[in-house]
């Protein structure tokens, strides 16, 4: 079992695949081979260079395949995460799990829907991937690569060997806008920064109150209530647009600061947004009953790199996000290493073949997503207070 070689296929074909692609070769204790890829665009451009395989079909791709990647556009998701559990597959998908995109009409808006009926389809759509996953021989396996940064792995190590109680975390995701053409649109995203973003720092959050939870009593602390406002400030008719920030979002938020609640009465507090110049602000910091840390996943300053010509760093690497290579930068020697990329990739693969437990599963997916959607509950009512209904899984 373990000389054997994993057999990876890649669905999708944008900038998600190229990070998974990345970071499958980063695996070391398990042998992987890029079977090929599907992609409802022309997967070509992804394949050739890589010398992989273009599947014709999407059932192809799964059958050559003992782990699909889910690399696609997150209304996509809970579609082809069914058909690799029908197969009896495990599927690694991106982030967001799955969430609310509308109702197919052309003229369905993000900014009108109801999102007490975006919360119940949401959770529905769970629901359906969960029952999937119970009924079949793979499972799913949630690619949110904050929890594997060995910033916030080393954190859960300090709360599992002390015995820690976490009484408030602070957390953020901001910058200037996201790589993707397809954010910005709520059919597409299933919502803006809190989304996009909060997706991020929401999903640590939860982890390490999962964590304590099994470390002290046996079972995970979950999200209890939710508060939330959210802001779209570049959408603003006041808003000045000096070409620093990007500005094409159509139907989505910008902004969103959210206060969580656990089942145990501490709290977290959270912030997303696409109004960040100079890079990217990536923390998590842990208020302990027995210690305090600071997670900063980036920037950081493991290098800090002056340079007086921004033209001197053309085809230099600095960090995400930076708008400008001139000056000082905390610049990255190994960005996907900080970021968790290589670890997560390796701990599923792992799970695949040596059935070790995985940190980001479907529970704290679930977790997320349904905290997510409460939380546009509480911005359309400015804010009100409202319960989290988790699922008991």
């Amino acid at each position: 079992m373990k000389e054997k070689v994993v057999r990876a296929g890649i669905i999708g074909s944008g900038f998600a695949a190229s990070f998974h692609y990345e970071a499958i070769k980063r695996i070391y204790s398990t042998k992987v081979e890029v079977v090929g890829a599907f992609s409802t665009n022309s997967s070509l451009e992804f394949t050739s260079p890589r010398n992989i395989k273009s599947f014709d079909t999407l059932e192809e791709l799964i059958d050559a395949s003992d782990m699909l990647h889910v690399c696609t556009p997150p209304s996509t998701h809970e579609h082809l995460v069914i058909a690799v559990l029908i197969r009896g597959k495990y599927v690694i998908v991106e982030k967001p799990f799955t969430g609310y995109f509308g109702d197919g009409s052309a003229a369905f808006n993000g900014g009108t829907f109801s999102r007490e009926k975006g919360l119940k389809l949401a959770m529905e759509s769970i629901q359906r991937m969960l029952k999937a996953e119970q009924e079949s021989e793979g499972s799913i396996l949630y690619a949110e690569n904050w929890v594997y940064a060995p910033a916030i792995q080393k954190e859960r190590e300090i709360i599992q060997k002390t015995g820690a109680q976490i009484l408030w975390i602070q957390a953020q995701q901001s910058h200037s806008g996201s790589h993707s053409k397809d954010y910005g649109k709520w059919h597409l995203s299933g919502g803006g920064s809190l989304m996009g973003k909060g997706s991020h720092p929401l999903t640590a959050s939860i982890y390490l109150k999962h964590v304590e939870g099994r470390a002290r009593n046996g079972k995970p602390i979950r999200p209890k209530s939710i508060s939330a406002r959210t802001h779209a400030i570049t959408r603003m008719e006041s808003y000045k647009n000096e070409g620093h920030l990007r500005d094409t979002y159509t139907d989505v938020e910008d902004y969103a600061s959210i206060h969580l609640v656990f089942e145990d009465g501490t709290i977290a507090d959270i912030v997303a947004s696409e109004l960040l110049h100079g890079g990217v602000k990536n923390f998590v910091e842990v208020h302990a009953n027995n210690h305090r840390t600071l997670c900063n996943i980036g920037p950081n300053n493991a290098m800090m790199t002056y340079n007086p010509v921004d033209e001197n760093f053309n085809d230099i690497y600095v960090v995400e996000k930076t708008g400008t290579k001139q000056g000082w930068s905390f610049i990255s020697p190994d960005e996907a290493w900080f970021n968790g990329y290589q670890h997560e990739m390796d701990a599923f693969y792992r799970s695949l073949v040596f059935g070790d437990p995985i940190e980001s599963n479907s529970e704290l997916a679930s977790d997320v997503i349904v905290a997510i959607y409460t939380a546009y509950v509480s911005a359309e009512q400015n804010g009100t207070e409202i319960p989290i209904k988790v699922f008991t899984i």
